[in-house]
């Protein structure tokens, strides 16, 4: 599942395109093998997946799946950080991914995340997972303690794009296959 790029292409794409380039191919397998399986076997084809990438893919994957749906608002942020932690292979995937890249900024704030959602008693798994969006706008603790995260959040995702993007330039061939 490696990418293959022309040099002058792969030299070319910001920071921002090259994370999506070489995550884009990854989601499109991955989507395409979910909609072959039946529902029973969804989680047998989520690992064999993820076994079947390079380290530096399983990080940006990890990484890319959490970005895309915790980014679009609070409510997102909120909601879906809730979701992925009560998978814990799913958030140890997101911190090892960050553990990869040497984030530690980022993994801090996924420290205070995992933080301030068990300190509101917030499921550590999805049996009986019953979290809503709207729990935020009923409860103004859980607002005020998830309000800062997300900003922070905003604040420091571009960099670990930056971060992200510098590893794939400098080991492009967990990524990318070169072509001249």
């Amino acid at each position: 599942m490696i990418l293959t790029m022309k040099r002058q292409e792969f030299d070319a794409l910001t920071h921002e395109a090259l994370f999506n380039a070489c995550f884009n191919p990854l989601i499109l397998v991955y989507k395409n093998r979910m909609v072959e399986q039946k529902e029973e076997n969804t989680s047998m084809v989520k690992e064999q997946f993820y076994k079947q990438l390079t380290k530096g893919q399983q990080a940006l994957f990890a990484f890319q799946v959490y970005y895309t749906h915790v980014s679009h608002s609070l409510a997102e942020f909120y909601w879906w950080s809730t979701y992925f932690r009560a998978q814990p292979k799913t958030w140890l995937a997101i911190i090892s991914g960050l553990q990869y890249f040497g984030d530690k900024g980022m993994l801090l704030l996924l420290e205070e995340i995992d933080e301030v959602l068990e300190r509101h008693n917030h499921p550590s798994s999805l049996e009986g997972f019953s979290v809503t969006r709207e729990d935020l706008d009923r409860n103004q603790e859980l607002f005020a303690s998830i309000s800062p995260l997300h900003i922070n959040f905003d604040k420091a995702a571009p960099l670990t794009i930056k971060i992200i993007s510098e590893h794939i330039r400098n080991s492009q061939k967990e990524f990318v296959k070169i072509e001249d």
